[in-house]
């Protein structure tokens, strides 16, 4: 059980009480209460658990980590940043509103807002009953998510107004450092009808071990337009356990991408649900794993109303010994009629001692739908490698072009287009640290 784990070193200090000296207001104290109720009451993840199946979650001992202190984070700047975050935030453009979020407890915001409102509640009472609320969609909740709804000090949450078009992106950083801490951000994100806008999201850290437990909200009214891309930077020794949930409504449409390239075991969990008609969801990843790298991703395209559509391309590569498992759902519910949903996994496996898991499925409750799925787990196409080393390329430049190249086709659609040459070039790394290749 989960709330044995409490008992032991370090984490025998969280228990209601803790809960309780967090910020905010009544109703706010009695939600943190209820799920922390939740967390402590629920047994241990195990992978015998379909949910769980193929990931390390039995490696992960949860007695390493401190819970989160109130008030125990500064606000940084963006100067404050490593240069490799800072280059992705300026990639954005110079018109976007950065918000840098330090430990998932202090929030900064630089630059302008027209349009959009960006707030992170602070000590005393703030926002409306709701505010912090389960998310809108996605798989069935796990003990984690519990743990960040009863932990997370200060959601980031940005909204945009009925009819109003952002033009430049918003730009959210959670930097996170600490050994053997917990660090639980939350973003929300909320559209009103036929608003618009672009989100970036990046979740780095410093090389200490943390255990991340994110949670990011996507809820889109009638009409709205978003899209919004997560790059995932930790250090190599810490953890992450998140979740995402997007509510499409009618004839809104969302682009959602995720890049995925440091941690040494990083899981996200994906759902994206369609509940009005004419709702289109775009769901996008791009992952590669070196060393002894876990990328564990689940994603569920929930199609709750009838002529919605939605589409899901993750394409991923690993090397050395690490190990990538994509689990994947589109379910279909009764009356929901005219349903175009596709699902595609591609996996590149580049070295012998590598790994890739893929598991698409269908759960389909009505007729006249339109689903399909497809997976591929395999080398380096031996054809193509061939018809560059006969024009005199070298083997491992060769394997490091035909990797990129396939990587590309998600790269490049990136919601926010001034991001995809710095992701180009942080996945150009990985393979050159992986030895594909010397920089071209």
């Amino acid at each position: 059980m989960l709330c044995a784990i409490v008992a032991l070193p370090v984490l025998s200090e969280i228990d209601a009480s803790h809960v309780s000296l967090l910020p905010g207001p009544e109703w706010l104290r009695e939600l943190r209460l209820a799920a922390w109720e939740r967390f402590s009451s629920s047994a241990a993840p195990s992978e015998s658990e379909e949910i769980w199946r193929y990931s390390r979650i039995d490696d992960l001992d949860l007695s390493r980590y401190t819970p989160p202190q109130p008030g125990r984070s500064a606000p940084l700047g963006l100067a404050d940043l490593p240069s490799h975050v800072q280059a992705l935030v300026a990639a954005a453009g110079e018109g976007a509103t950065v918000a840098v979020v330090h430990n998932g407890a202090s929030l900064n915001l630089v630059g302008p807002q027209q349009g959009l409102e960006v707030d992170s509640p602070g000590p005393g009472p703030f926002g409306e009953q709701g505010d912090l609320r389960p998310p809108a969609s996605g798989p069935a909740p796990d003990s984690f998510l519990a743990l960040n709804a009863a932990l997370c000090e200060a959601p980031c949450r940005a909204r945009v107004g009925a009819g109003v078009d952002v033009a430049a992106p918003l730009v959210v950083v959670h930097w996170l450092e600490g050994e053997g801490s917990v660090v639980l951000p939350r973003l929300q994100v909320e559209l009103g009808p036929a608003a618009s806008l672009r989100v970036v999201e990046v979740v780095a850290s410093a090389e200490g071990d943390v255990l991340v437990v994110p949670v990011t909200e996507l809820d889109l009214a009638a009409g709205a337009r978003l899209g919004y891309g997560q790059v995932q930077l930790l250090g190599p020794r810490s953890w992450q356990v998140g979740n995402q949930s997007s509510r499409v409504s009618r004839d809104a449409s969302l682009r959602s991408m995720s890049v995925s390239l440091g941690g040494e075991y990083a899981r996200l969990r994906t759902g994206s649900v369609l509940d009005g008609p004419g709702g289109e969801s775009e769901l996008l990843a791009a992952y590669f794993g070196t060393g002894h790298q876990m990328h564990d991703l689940r994603t569920v395209q929930h199609h709750a109303a009838p002529r919605a559509r939605s589409s899901l391309l993750f394409k991923g590569a690993v090397a050395g010994t690490s190990h990538s498992v994509y689990s994947g759902l589109i379910r279909v519910e009764k009356g929901a009629k005219g349903t175009n949903a596709f699902q595609t996994n591609r996996n590149l496996v580049l070295s012998d001692g590598a790994q890739a898991d893929s598991v698409p499925n269908l759960e389909i409750e009505d007729n006249d739908v339109r689903c399909s799925h497809a997976s591929a787990v395999g080398p380096i196409d031996e054809s193509q490698l061939f018809y560059l080393e006969s024009r005199g390329v070298p083997t491992t430049t060769a394997q490091r072009l035909i990797a990129l190249g396939f990587m590309d086709e998600v790269l490049e659609r990136f919601p926010v287009g001034g991001l995809v040459a710095p992701l180009r070039a942080a996945l150009a790394d990985k393979l050159d640290a992986a030895g594909l290749g010397a920089a071209l």
